[in-house]
């Protein structure tokens, strides 16, 4: 059995209107040096699967078929066994430079 616990967020390029809202109270409460907000949901998934690939390619077709919407939303993902280690990293994101790329 795995745990996959996953980041759903709007793509950068797509307006956050709830990021926008939460920025403008932080202002309105005097955190001015905090800003550019952005809002996501985060969702913790049991796999019921012994083996790893097998739970890795369940998490990441929930993620497209489901979770996330490929048009407005992106992914990350990350694949824990029952001890609680991580085990894969799985994204809808394309890889920065210069850092580990994820399994996509």
């Amino acid at each position: 059995m795995f745990k996959a616990r996953i980041e759903v967020t709007l793509k950068s390029k797509i307006l956050d209107p709830q990021g926008r809202a939460i920025e403008s109270s932080l202002r309105n409460l005097g955190f001015t040096e905090l800003g550019h907000v952005r809002t996501g949901k985060n969702i913790d998934i049991t796999v019921d699967e012994a083996d790893e690939k097998r739970a890795l390619e369940l998490a990441k077709s929930a993620c497209t078929k489901l979770l996330a919407n490929p048009v407005t939303e992106e992914y990350e993902g990350e694949l824990f066994d029952e001890t609680g280690k991580s085990v894969a990293k799985f994204s809808s994101r394309p890889a920065a430079a210069g850092k580990v790329p994820v399994l996509s």
